[in-house]
């Protein structure tokens, strides 16, 4: 049994993605006035009844991506994007420096947590405060790509990324965000984010060479282990406050005199670099 859906001259078959061409048996009929889609019943009652379950995993790809922003801001005040189409709205006002715009997608209560920072962000205005130096910092050339966005139950996605200027890729800047969302009336706002970011520092080997290493340490001395475990910020405060007090005096003074000195190098061969370039135009012209 099959149901024949049939559309006017003027309309057209737009793409379909892979999830649903697995289900729908398409049959086009070269015709003049009609285009015709061949569909199976039962297929159509699967897809109807498992499109909620299926939707633990969607996997959004580039093109996906740039078919969404092309579509434009939403009405004010309404937002009835979905988690993965609220990700990518998110990183293109960053790009395209729409902060106002920016801040419909972040709630009151968001928790920006970017693991190159001691301290997370906490609050809309401290992650508002972060995002505009972010962008700040971007200028007008470095963008995000963002390669996929995969979206999960509960409002929540993931979305991995680099950073390109004038769309060539910068190197070390590969980075994946971790989403959770809330709906709020008509809105799907972030609520929370937690940034891996990739290490220029390449260590290889030496990562578990360290980890071997680490793991005898707190095999051998369990209780130091646990009072480490359960205040590791505190730990690393009261090393921090050692150095200010110990070393920072007699080693600030000597990096800084080592940073002027290289300064000063710099300089120099650039004077010489110039002087070079001066004589050469003299006699090579």
């Amino acid at each position: 049994m099959e149901a024949l859906v049939k559309f006017p001259t003027r309309a057209f078959c737009q793409g379909i993605n892979s999830d649903t061409t697995k289900r729908l048996a398409l049959n086009f009929w070269s015709s003049k006035s009609t285009c015709n889609l061949h569909l199976d019943k039962i297929q159509i009652q699967k897809l109807s009844f498992s499109s909620r379950e299926n939707v633990l995993k969607k996997s959004w790809d580039y093109n996906r991506i740039s078919a969404i922003a092309s579509k434009g801001d939403p009405k004010p005040g309404k937002n009835s994007f979905s988690p993965a189409e609220t990700v990518d709205q998110f990183y293109t006002c960053i790009n395209e420096k729409k902060l106002t715009q920016l801040s419909k997608y972040v709630s009151n209560d968001a928790y920006f947590d970017d693991y190159a920072f001691t301290k997370p962000f906490q609050g809309k205005k401290e992650v508002m405060n972060f995002l505009e130096q972010l962008s700040r910092s971007m200028g007008q050339n470095v963008k995000f790509r963002v390669r996929h966005i995969c979206e999960g139950d509960d409002f929540t996605a993931a979305a991995n990324w680099h950073l390109e200027w004038k769309k060539e890729q910068i190197p070390f800047t590969r980075g994946c965000t971790f989403f959770k969302l809330s709906k709020e009336v008509d809105n799907i706002i972030i609520r929370r984010a937690e940034v891996l970011i990739e290490s220029p520092i390449k260590p290889g080997s030496i990562v578990l060479t360290l980890l071997k290493t680490m793991t005898s340490l707190f095999d051998d001395f369990p209780n130091a282990t646990h009072w480490f475990l359960r205040s590791p910020h505190a730990i690393m405060n009261w090393i921090l406050k050692i150095y200010n007090i110990f070393v920072a005096p007699f080693l600030n003074p000597l990096l800084g005199g080592y940073i002027k000195l290289w300064s000063f190098m710099i300089r120099l061969l650039s004077y010489a670099f110039n002087l070079a370039m001066f004589i050469s135009n003299i006699f090579f012209k």
